[in-house]
């Protein structure tokens, strides 16, 4: 019983240090000409609105309505999000994560992704310079 104890959270340790390598490893993946492109819709009243019915539309089943996560899956008002560029940003919606059960959103057109973005980054005021120049830190 003891040995099954250790072993468990020898599994549990283990999976934790693989979550928080994988968590943010998209980041990484970016092709830096997709990182520098800047949002042509950013600040835009009518592309963030647009961007909220997609995001309900789209991605509020996976993020939350108000896209603080839900079972398990991330904030998209997270300081990593925050600090990521619109291009990196734009980039995963397009790309996805299926390693972190994030679908690709190829299919949606262009102009909708960055209307996601202009939505997403709505939510955070405070992180929009940061999201358009930051990156990685």
């Amino acid at each position: 019983m003891r040995g099954g104890r250790w072993m468990g959270a020898a599994l549990l340790a283990a999976s934790a240090i693989c979550f928080a390598k994988a968590d943010g490893a998209w980041m990484k993946k970016v092709p830096q000409s997709d990182r520098a492109r800047a949002n042509p819709y950013a600040g835009r009243a009518d592309a963030i609105a647009a961007g909220r019915n997609l995001f309900l539309n789209n991605c509020a089943e996976c993020h939350g309505e108000n896209a603080q996560g839900k079972g398990g899956r991330p904030n998209l008002t997270s300081a990593r999000l925050r600090i990521a560029t619109d291009g990196e940003v734009a980039w995963l919606i397009k790309n996805g994560n299926l390693y972190k059960g994030m679908p690709s959103w190829g299919g949606l057109p262009e102009q909708e992704r960055w209307q996601i973005v202009a939505y997403l980054r709505s939510l955070n005021p405070q992180g929009t310079e940061a999201g358009h120049t930051g990156g990685q830190q």
